[in-house]
């Protein structure tokens, strides 16, 4: 209901863009439960601040035992969840010639497997409250490709098809699911380029910098907007005009 705090789960919200994400809603005055492998001086400062909105669960959501029990603990505080925000990626780069199966199977394993999971078992909490908002970050990686990010690039484009086949199958029960293509963002992700590679994403973006968390956030706040409820199954790119 409009003026009711919701019920949001960001995964791997400890840093970064999931930080940024985290601390909109927060802000917003709503509950949210993140996790990530390790707590943060972030996580830290939102237990002691919000201490009766926030929950944090160390989980590496890669093991379903450890993402279940990160589902469950959300659930048993607070019996339903109201917005899902699959934000938990991870980045191996490198050519594919020289990839190593172990580097797939991490990227794979977190960006792709670990996503359908979770959103598996709270997508069944939102059928059974016929209500409730999904947002996938992807990345533009997923649908420009990029030299290096072959295997990421697969994960992010592999997303946005989950999104486009979930809307289907749950919008008649008031559920959205969109995904958010993030363009090059000024946080840890970016920091494997050097300063000459950074600068030349800047001078190819016509925004003419690189995206910070808030600029994601704020799109995310748009999608998940109670009132947006004619939006669903599509991919809303956030790149400061990159791929334009």
């Amino acid at each position: 209901m409009t003026g009711q705090p919701r019920t949001v789960i960001v995964t791997g919200g400890s840093r970064g863009l999931g930080a940024g994400i985290v601390q909109s809603f927060l802000d917003s005055g709503d509950r949210v439960a993140t996790c990530s492998r390790s707590e943060t001086d972030a996580v830290r400062e939102w237990r002691a601040q919000y201490a009766d909105r926030f929950l944090f669960v160390e989980a590496d959501l890669a093991d379903r035992e450890q993402s279940t029990l990160f589902a469950k603990a959300t659930l048993d505080q607070w019996g339903s969840v109201d917005v899902l925000v699959n934000n938990a990626g991870v980045a191996r780069d490198g050519i594919l010639a020289l990839f190593s199966d172990e580097d797939s199977d991490t990227v794979i394993d977190l960006n792709l497997k670990a996503t359908i999971h979770l959103t598996r078992q709270i997508v069944r909490n939102m059928l059974a409250r016929d209500g409730g908002r999904i947002v996938n970050i992807s990345s533009i990686t997923g649908q420009t490709g990029y030299r290096g990010l072959t295997v990421y690039g697969a994960t992010k484009a592999a997303l946005d098809g989950f999104t486009r086949g979930l809307a289907r199958e749950v919008g008649s029960r008031n559920i959205t699911v969109n995904s958010i293509a993030s363009g090059y963002l000024r946080t840890e992700m970016s920091h494997g380029l050097d300063d000459g590679q950074l600068n030349q994403i800047v001078r190819r973006t016509p925004a003419g910098r690189l995206g910070e968390p808030d600029d994601i956030a704020r799109a995310v706040q748009f999608l998940v907007d109670e009132r947006n409820d004619w939006i669903t199954g599509q991919v809303l790119v956030v790149d400061g005009g990159l791929t334009c």
